[in-house]
């Protein structure tokens, strides 16, 4: 399959958000896997759309679509796509999207559901013109205005998930709750409802994310396991395969994953 990528011209001005332009075709369906990331993914679809994923439900969804926050691996078949991925900070997505994340971890929702009228409007406007920087403006311009201070994460929460981000999941979750001065329980409970996932399963994922992407540039399982904090090379291949559902050496052979660093340079899960 023959991938284009294009990123925007700037920073979008919304801190959480990053975005890049994809255009993927070839000469026939191809099976692929959206890995698991630490960050809700949107999709705004442009034109006619020749793919389908599939949520842990079994349900096919296909066009303009938000995924939460997952612990696995979503199959995708695609024949020919273009689209604006937008990458959200699980922080902000809930003051974006309108919902909390505990009710779409694991889940794919249709944007007419979330946003109604302005969803369709949106794919309208895009797919009326062909340059990516005014489809980059229009999808950060619908962001801007959907964008609601009031559903934005506790503080602690956020903090929390930034101190994760920058360990690369390796802080223990009683120390952050300490030092956000939660007990234990509430630290779990406020940043569940939150985030969507709990503070031990968000760190796993992050530091699973970690390790995937040295695993794409070419760095050797054992000194993954070793620099990205498990306990040993069988502990990495079974998270991988936890998160994943495939061997170690399949899953970073997945073309997405082989794409990341040109589609997201800059990009944090922050």
């Amino acid at each position: 399959m023959a991938w284009e990528i294009t990123r925007p011209p700037r920073t979008p001005a919304l801190h959480g958000v990053d975005m890049a332009g994809f255009r993927i075709h070839g000469d026939g369906p191809a099976q692929l896997r959206a890995i698991p990331h630490p960050a809700v993914t949107v999709a705004v679809s442009i034109g006619d759309h020749c793919f389908d994923v599939r949520d842990s439900t079994g349900r096919t969804h296909s066009g303009s679509l938000a995924l939460g926050l997952t612990g696995t691996a979503a199959p995708v078949r695609v024949q020919a796509i273009e689209c604006v991925q937008v990458r959200l900070s699980p922080v902000v997505a809930p003051a974006i999207l309108g919902l909390p994340l505990a009710e779409l971890t694991g889940n794919i929702v249709a944007l007419d559901d979330l946003w109604g009228r302005d969803a369709t409007r949106l794919s309208e406007r895009m797919h009326e013109t062909c340059s990516w920087h005014e489809r980059f403006a229009l999808i950060e311009t619908m962001l801007s205005a959907r964008l609601r201070d009031d559903r934005r994460a506790d503080p602690e929460v956020a903090w929390v998930w930034h101190q994760l981000i920058l360990s690369r999941g390796r802080l223990r979750v009683e120390r952050l709750a300490t030092e956000v001065g939660w007990s234990r329980q509430r630290l779990w409970s406020r940043f569940s409802t939150q985030i969507g996932l709990t503070p031990k399963r968000a760190a796993m994922l992050v530091r699973f994310d970690h390790a995937m992407h040295q695993l794409v540039r070419g760095h050797s399982p054992a000194q993954v396991a070793a620099d990205s904090g498990y306990a040993d090379q069988p502990h990495l291949h079974r998270d991988v395969h936890g998160f994943t559902g495939a061997p170690l050496t399949s899953a970073a052979g997945e073309p997405w994953l082989a794409v990341d660093d040109k589609a997201w340079p800059s990009s944090t899960a922050g």
